[in-house]
């Protein structure tokens, strides 16, 4: 009994091991080239040139090259101010909006569209790890990313088109942790996960 056992488990493994083995001729390069999606000139659009180049083939979201960050030390320490949740609500709202206007107003294919939204969706979504402290990176802003908000309109209110001169690959080089949060090591992971649950419950409610 247990040498058919012991059998059946060498014949698996040597099973599984057939399947995770690379085929002759093939090089780890090639096999990571397989495994991440490029979506340069995606579909034969020509919107989808360059694609890649922002973030990397490898880093859809961003998400690879935010190990990279690099905290700006400051003179003046920046710290968190309380105002009203309606406040704070209100601007959020407003980069949303702009966000549709860049992608429907700077994107004609509706495919390019729903690349780019899901895009900026994801790489926005890796900040939550960073709320909760479980991405092992501090809770901050690249300054000089955000340096460009006043960039992407002109005078005229129109959206801009000149290029800002930076790239994905490039967030997190210029971090700024902000202070004063009431983050507590023993009791805020849970209320915080509490917090995110509440949050989701209220998502899916909706839909």
């Amino acid at each position: 009994m247990f040498a058919k056992l012991a059998s059946t488990v060498i014949l698996a493994s040597s099973l599984m091991a057939g399947v995770l083995a690379a085929p002759t001729g093939t090089t780890p390069n090639d096999l990571l080239a397989r495994t991440f999606q490029s979506f340069n000139n995606w579909g034969g659009l020509s919107s989808f040139g360059n694609f890649d180049n922002f973030y990397g083939v490898d880093n859809f979201d961003g998400s690879v090259h935010v190990s990279q960050k690099i905290v700006v030390e400051q003179q003046q320490q920046l710290v968190c101010h309380t105002q009203s949740i309606e406040i704070i609500q209100q601007r959020l709202l407003v980069l949303q909006e702009m966000a549709k206007r860049i992608i429907t107003e700077q994107v004609c294919e509706v495919e390019t569209q729903t690349v780019v939204f899901e895009q900026f969706h994801a790489s926005l979504g890796n900040f939550r790890h960073d709320l909760s402290r479980s991405s092992g990176h501090s809770v901050g802003f690249d300054q000089g990313i955000a340096s460009h908000f006043g960039s992407i309109c002109n005078s005229d209110g129109s959206l801009s088109t000149s290029d800002l001169g930076f790239k994905g690959t490039d967030c997190g080089s210029q971090t700024v942790v902000v202070g004063g949060s009431n983050w507590n090591d023993a009791s805020s992971p849970s209320s915080c996960g509490a917090a995110a649950a509440a949050a989701s419950s209220a998502i899916a409610s909706l839909h």
